[in-house]
């Protein structure tokens, strides 16, 4: 192929969306395909496959394709393509973070955080779907309809960041940035069979504007299928002040917890994904014990609780100042709205526990981890739901009881602070991804990389994909 040749067959961009980001780079430094090259094949397979699992919610081609030129050959993954989320502000895309509120927003600024990329010489080709502000565990937003499995189209893709995890699954990119403020990261990636890893608070750069809640729960990073780009992308986007913890040279100590926050148990096909990847574990030498993670769980799960409409309420006093004359049921969708509602009932003294919940319990998982080194656990309580489960115009009530039990897990890393990983080792019947979730003490990133890197070279899944994610004709 040569530079020119910009009309890909489907073969074409099959062959190059196989390979993870680094060999992509590679394959472009080395000149065996051109510079263009990875970027029209992403282009050509958003086309091509997108329309039936909607996880593409901004095309950038013409920029996506000026860019490329302009990408300096010596950045480290130069003219691979990837997708920015749908709240990520970028100059001159729209940043309408799956809200009607926001349809026509465009960014006018950029952030440390997407600085990285552009040093990375990553090129966006787009923008991924999302519910609306993040606020729930699937991507099925009345601005962008539904977000699909790509494993089951009738099944959510998980949230927030959801669009991003379906679109890697699909190789229509190999990077895709992801945000995670209870599992927004691990939920999507666990139900589209990718790997999903956040970061220790801190870990990143920063990525949006200042908000006490936001700085406090959520991180930030590049989705991918291979754990060699998930490494890479963890320690391009870390601050030059984090101080992560060496990986241990020694078997670990890994902690088999099925318990949730609220005290339940995961349901039996996702209890089994678990247990196959403890023994998984075992095989390489591991030493796996079935105990509770010590910390107070009604605590924690109050916390949640509380958080969360503090979240909601404030978009909608915010977005009430900026339409007084416009009804906030035009603007936002009804979850949003029944936040706001919830938070009216909350009292000063149970937001002040809940803040006081987060320094006890990353106390807790410190103290858990001196003889813990992981946490091996469930990411989410059942199997990627069907859609319509977690919609945000179900009867706000309804809503509230399904979203907690179902992400009643990652939350907990989110309000310790602490780094946490999900990878696809195994599928629950019917061939749907279920992640095993690993999780670490504060900034011990650097042993869950390793874990995972480990894992992947005995267990490997590049070669799982789901069945739409192969065009006809393409060949194998």
């Amino acid at each position: 192929m040569t530079e020119q040749d910009t009309q890909m067959t489907p073969a074409q961009a099959w062959e190059i969306a196989r390979a993870d980001g680094c060999a992509q780079a590679e394959m472009v430094r080395s000149g065996e395909i051109a510079p263009d090259a990875p970027v029209e094949a992403a282009i050509a397979r958003i086309e091509a496959l997108d329309g039936p699992v909607n996880a593409v919610t901004h095309r950038a081609f013409d920029h996506a394709r000026t860019a490329v030129g302009k990408i300096p050959g010596g950045a480290p993954r130069a003219r691979v393509p990837y997708l920015l989320k749908a709240s990520c502000e970028y100059p001159g895309f729209p940043v309408a973070s799956g809200s009607r509120a926001k349809r026509d927003t465009v960014a006018t600024r950029n952030w440390p955080l997407g600085a990285r990329f552009d040093a990375a010489g990553l090129v966006p080709v787009g923008m991924s779907a999302m519910p609306e502000f993040g606020l729930l565990a699937t991507g099925e937003s009345l601005l962008y309809g539904p977000t699909c499995n790509p494993w089951d189209l009738g099944r959510s893709a998980g949230g927030s960041s959801s669009g991003a995890a379906a679109a890697v699954a699909m190789g229509l990119v190999p990077f895709a940035h992801a945000s995670d403020a209870a599992g927004s990261i691990r939920m999507p990636a666990s139900n589209c069979g990718i790997i999903g890893f956040k970061a220790s608070r801190g870990g990143n750069v920063r990525a949006r504007a200042q908000h006490w809640i936001d700085d406090t729960l959520c991180s930030d990073g590049l989705f991918a299928r291979s754990m060699r780009d998930t490494a890479w992308a963890a320690r391009f986007v870390r601050p030059a002040e984090a101080r992560m913890l060496p990986a241990p040279e020694r078997r670990l100590r890994i902690a088999l917890d099925l318990k949730a926050m609220h005290g339940g148990e995961a349901e039996p096909a996702v209890a089994e994904v678990i247990r196959r990847a403890a023994q998984m574990c075992e095989a390489l030498g591991h030493a796996v014990v079935e105990t509770p993670l010590a910390y107070d769980r009604a605590a924690a799960f109050d916390a949640l609780g509380v958080l969360w409409p503090y979240l909601g309420g404030d978009l909608c006093d915010g977005y009430s100042a900026l339409h007084p004359d416009t009804p906030l049921s035009d603007l936002l969708e009804p979850w949003t709205i029944g936040l706001r509602e919830r938070r009216a009932t909350i009292s000063p003294h149970r937001l002040a526990a809940a803040l006081g919940t987060i320094g006890r319990v990353r106390e807790q998982l410190e103290s858990f981890h001196r003889d813990h080194d992981v946490v091996l656990s469930p990411v989410t309580r059942t199997v990627p739901p069907k859609l319509g489960t977690l919609a945000p115009d179900r009867p706000f009530d309804q809503l509230w009881d399904a979203l907690f039990d179902y992400m009643s897990y990652t939350p907990l890393q989110n309000i310790a602070g602490t780094p946490s990983i999900t990878l696809p080792l195994a599928t629950a019947p019917g061939n749907l991804p279920v992640g095993a979730l690993f999780s670490a003490a504060p900034m011990a990133d650097e042993m869950l990389l390793a874990l995972g890197a480990e894992l992947e070279g005995a267990f490997p899944w590049a070669d799982r994909w789901p069945p739409a994610a192969e065009p006809a004709g393409a060949g194998a």
